[in-house]
């Protein structure tokens, strides 16, 4: 009887490291092809496409897991930045900043997804940790008499949202560098909120 829950506690620890393994596999190929088949990430890690299949039943799925990750991460990396110190225009650029780090590492991903069609609730629901933050911050600033306070701090996450979709969509068409990208979405963010050039 022990023998069988010692068996049993195994084949469970080998299949949470072979799931693990697949999504680092996931991750790392995926954020630099999109389009990047399942045989080459069972290849990258180390286990057969039947295995990956025992895991995702999807590639879908597969990708709808990666998703949740990145997103958990990047929810981490906002989670890190003070909102609260400084001012906030300060407040307000650190959080474009860490965006800015977690589109450069994870960008394809959030971009593949996006193209996928989603219904407008899923969409919002899957930008929700930014928009609270954004929101948060620039409320602040209005109350503080930093930001425009004639529109709803819902309104001015939602333009500010966008205008990071179109930064990364210049930098992806090769139109402009990630860095020329950061610095025109910075530039264009304090313009839309009337904030104090920086």
């Amino acid at each position: 009887m022990q023998g069988e829950a010692q068996g049993a506690r195994r084949r469970r620890a080998d299949a949470e490291r072979s799931r693990a393994s697949i999504l680092d596999a996931a991750t790392e190929l995926l954020g630099a092809d999109p389009e990047c088949s399942v045989e080459a990430i069972a290849a990258a890690a180390g286990v057969t496409r039947q295995t990956v299949y025992a895991h995702f039943s999807s590639r879908e799925q597969l990708m709808g897991a990666v998703l949740a990750r990145v997103t958990e991460a990047a929810v981490a990396a906002m989670e890190a930045v003070d909102l609260d110190s400084g001012s906030a225009t300060e407040a307000l650029l650190r959080l474009l900043d860490a965006s800015a780090q977690i589109m450069a590492r994870h960008g394809r991903i959030f971009h593949a997804a996006g193209a996928a069609a989603v219904s407008p609730e899923e969409d919002r629901r899957q930008h929700l940790p930014v928009v609270a933050r954004l929101e948060r911050v620039i409320t602040r600033g209005q109350a503080a008499g930093e930001f425009d306070d004639q529109l709803s701090p819902g309104w001015f996450a939602v333009v500010v949202i966008q205008l990071g979709h179109a930064a990364g969509a210049e930098v992806d068409a090769g139109a402009m560098t990630r860095d020329d990208a950061a610095t025109a979405l910075r530039t264009s963010v304090l313009r839309v909120l009337n904030a104090p050039a920086r």
